[in-house]
């Protein structure tokens, strides 16, 4: 019997430590990830859909795309017919759209916490953090290169933030651990500081199977078999190239239907076409064949349609956030996924500012806002972005955190019901009187508005007698609060000794390395 399967089998014995540690946890409350009752936002006329579905099928059949350091992608290609001239793979027009149709429109990302479930596609919006940056910020340590301790802080933040469903994957990157084992510290931080859902590794092909074992031992062997417990980033090399890195990655979590996000990485101007129809020609070409190779290695699994967009300063070459161009591509992008019958991922609190400051509520709210209207279902950096993605702040996290209940909210869209119209009360007050007191008022006013847990609604005098504190120091006061707060979810002591078991074995297998 497998490690895995020894460690589940005891705990699902029923000991008593396991017992005694669920009875003790603090349960910490997580909203329902967002079920949409608003329309979608949809920038393109159907004339102007199917032009650009026409250009993709022109760009993979006369352009092609590059499969790289694969040759076993290649034999892939070549027995589905694609015509295959060295690394570049061209697709005979309709081969990639018929591919695509066995990836499923809707599944379920299973968290150790079955409460902690979400739904990926349909009018659904899941919440992770911010994904990847090598440096974080605070108002104590300033900007810093990331350690463990900041990334296993960021997971308890996201722990205890009520808007976020999911736990994410590299929130930063410790560079206190070797590159070639930090993953699983990571991994084991994930499973083991937080209930929500979480993403595998995808920097080297072995580290998506450590992912996969690892899940393996945290919910037992037929159960990762049968369901889905883990989505994963797989990045496309715009334009147009598809590397082994990322494509061995993909295949291992295809292969034991784990999900996908497919995701062309996109600066308009460097990486993409200048216009707008040209980068969703470009975008739609590289997710097709990238959804469709997917399907190549199992028919059925789990993927989702992603786009990251920026744009470029042509004068400092830096990716600019929050531009009108960008929400035309995320929106635009979101009509052609549902067009494919995927799911969507794209947006976040994505900005420029090397600071929590109005430049990043700007661009942070516009971007946030455009992935809530485009119909994204996935949207990962959706708190803690700062610096172009370079760096995961803190105080910046907790402010992204809270405005997603904004999110939450405004998704509910306009009730209808008796209640809502308050008929009651509009006769209950009359020409000239005032609502505070009717009854109405009364019975709905703690739901009625949605209400943020850190910024200052007090008059002047109070805050002055605070201290005048802006919105960063709020931030950072919350921040120390929800980490000196945190309590560690319940998990079985057998599952935890099997988990640290494999990581110590695997760290023992290998010598450090810096790739």
């Amino acid at each position: 019997m497998s490690d895995a399967a020894t460690a589940r089998r005891r705990g699902r014995g029923g000991g008593g430590a396991a017992r005694r540690a669920e009875r003790s946890a603090v349960s910490i409350e997580t909203a329902r990830y967002i079920e949409r009752n608003i329309p979608n936002f949809e920038v393109l006329t159907e004339e102007a859909l199917e032009i650009i579905e026409a250009n993709a099928e022109t760009v993979l059949e006369e352009i092609g795309v590059n499969f790289v350091d694969n040759p076993a992608a290649l034999d892939r290609w070549r027995e589905a017919g694609a015509d295959v001239d060295g690394e570049r793979v061209r697709l005979p027009k309709g081969l990639a759209r018929k591919l695509c149709s066995t990836a499923p429109s809707q599944f379920t990302q299973h968290a150790r916490n079955p409460e902690r479930n979400v739904e990926i596609g349909g009018r659904n919006l899941v919440l992770a953090p911010v994904y990847g940056p090598p440096f974080v910020q605070d108002m104590n340590g300033g900007r810093r290169y990331a350690t463990m301790q900041d990334f296993q802080d960021f997971v308890k933040l996201g722990y205890m933030s009520k808007w976020l469903h999911h736990s994410g994957g590299t929130v930063c990157e410790p560079t206190d651990i070797p590159v070639n084992k930090r993953h699983l510290d990571m991994l084991y931080a994930h499973m083991s500081l937080s209930d929500k859902p979480y993403m595998g590794s995808v920097t080297e092909p072995s580290r998506a199977v450590d992912s996969i074992e690892m899940s393996k031992i945290l919910f037992g062997d037929q159960f990762v078999q049968d369901n889905t417990v883990m989505t994963s980033l797989i990045n496309i090399n715009s334009p147009l190239t598809f590397d082994s890195i990322m494509m061995g990655a993909l295949e291992h979590y295809a292969a034991h239907n784990q999900a996908a996000i497919i995701s062309p990485f996109i600066v308009g101007g460097a990486m993409a076409p200048v216009s707008i129809a040209g980068t969703l020609t470009q975008v739609l070409a590289e997710v097709l064949a990238g959804v469709a190779y997917s399907q190549l290695i199992r028919p059925g699994a789990p993927v989702i349609f992603g786009a990251f967009v920026t744009s470029i300063d042509m004068n400092s070459g830096a990716p600019t956030f929050g531009t009108p161009e960008a929400s035309h591509i995320t929106m635009g992008a979101g009509q052609l996924a549902r067009r494919l019958g995927l799911p969507y991922r794209s947006a976040g609190s994505f900005n420029g500012s090397k600071l929590p400051d109005a430049q990043a509520g700007y661009e942070t709210a516009n971007s946030l806002n455009m992935g809530l209207l485009a119909g994204v279902n996935f949207m990962l950096h959706s708190c803690g972005w700062l610096e172009g993605g370079l760096v995961s702040s803190f105080e910046k996290f907790v402010m992204d955190a809270d405005q997603l209940g904004a999110l939450h909210h405004f998704a509910r869209g306009v009730s209808m019901d008796e209640n809502a119209q308050a008929m009651d009360a509009i006769r209950e007050v009359g020409p000239g009187g005032h609502y505070l007191g009717c009854a109405h008022t009364q019975a709905n006013f703690k739901s009625s508005f949605w209400r943020s847990d850190l910024l200052d609604y007090k008059p002047f005098e109070t805050w002055a007698d605070e201290g005048s504190r802006d919105t960063m120091a709020l931030a950072n006061a919350r921040v120390r609060k929800l980490l000196a707060d945190y309590q560690q979810p319940a998990l079985d002591p057998a599952i935890d000794e099997a988990l640290r078991a494999f990581v110590a074995k695997r760290k023992e297998e290998m010598p450090d390395a810096s790739y």
